[in-house]
């Protein structure tokens, strides 16, 4: 088993650089073993051309390497406080991408504007309170998981699998590592959509919430009849 998250994680966080969401050494994506309590993540700023399966790193749900040569990365705290609240959840992505990190340093969610964002996320993407200067000075990267768990107070995880940390940047989610990064591909092309809707009409307005509906629940709800069984 860990073996295959060892791999799935090393793709996924190859794939999230093919899709030019991170530059260097920035960014992250980790996956979880539910059944063994065991998190593979990325190790801390290794540059991406340079990693091989054994270079992930094994920690438990505290946070303790199991298994590994390599620091992990230093978002791990924040990767296991989403794994902790949401039961779900199967990966982890982090990354630094340009429109995302945008809407995220401005503090403003992304509206969903039509129906390519709805396909994905049921709504526009929320953004995070700020940190407090004692957040921040105290365990940053665990309180940065705690911003984004108060935030979802009343949000389904799996219907809104992406968040904007105020100043930071995204982090998305999936149940695999595969879906993981491909939410995070696909919210940084909604945020460069929104940017762009918003530059030719600062009025314009989110979709009818029945059209975002069909959007999502076509390919997510229990009736969902997008693609092939």
């Amino acid at each position: 088993m860990l073996k295959r998250l060892r791999g799935e994680v090393l793709e996924a966080n190859l794939a999230i650089v093919r899709a030019g969401l991170v530059q260097f050494s920035f960014g992250n994506v980790s996956g979880i073993s539910r059944d063994e309590g065991l998190v593979v993540i990325k190790p801390s700023g290794v540059h991406y051309d340079r990693l091989t399966p054994a270079d992930m790193v094994v920690t438990d749900l505290d946070g303790n390497v199991v298994d590994g040569a390599l620091r992990p990365s230093t978002d791990l705290p924040t990767h296991l406080a989403i794994y902790r609240a949401f039961d779900r959840v199967g990966s982890v992505v982090h990354t630094h991408s340009r429109f995302a990190t945008s809407w995220a340093q401005a503090r403003r969610p992304i509206p969903c504007y039509g129906t390519t964002h709805a396909d994905c996320f049921r709504g526009e993407i929320p953004v995070t309170d700020p940190l407090t200067p004692e957040e921040i000075a105290a365990d940053y990267e665990s309180n940065t998981g705690a911003v984004i768990v108060r935030r979802f107070a009343g949000l389904d995880p799996l219907e809104m699998p992406a968040v904007l940390v105020a100043n930071h940047g995204p982090f998305c989610w999936g149940t695999t590592p595969p879906g993981a990064a491909e939410n995070a591909a696909v919210l940084e092309e909604v945020a460069r959509m929104a940017w762009y809707t918003v530059l030719l009409d600062p009025d314009a307005a989110p979709t009818p919430q029945p059209l975002l509906d069909k959007h999502f629940l076509r390919k997510h709800g229990p009736g969902a009849y997008y693609g092939q069984r």
